[in-house]
């Protein structure tokens, strides 16, 4: 039975990935951070005892990371940009 979860899983973070190319980057993020921490919970938690509760706790916590990792991106993106136009301003 922890076989088929785990395949399972696999089979919708495949399909989850291939689903990207509309989306905005944050989006991605997300999507991506949700479905690697499901994927890794789910695992760890067949490992304890409920693939279940350990993909949704998974899901939550890389849905959070992915959201992190969108902000740290967005602001190096201001970063450079206010950097950038400084620069032109100088010349």
């Amino acid at each position: 039975m922890k076989k088929i979860a785990c395949l399972l899983i696999a089979a919708i973070i495949t399909i989850s990935f291939s689903g990207c190319a509309g989306m905005s980057n944050t989006d991605q993020r997300l999507l991506t951070g949700s479905a690697g921490g499901a994927a890794g919970g789910a695992l760890i938690g067949a490992i304890a005892g409920s693939a279940g509760m350990g993909a949704a706790i998974g899901a939550g916590a890389g849905l959070l990371g992915g959201f992190l990792v969108d902000q740290h991106k967005k602001s190096e993106d201001r970063a450079y940009q206010k950097g950038y136009r400084a620069g032109q301003q100088g010349k």
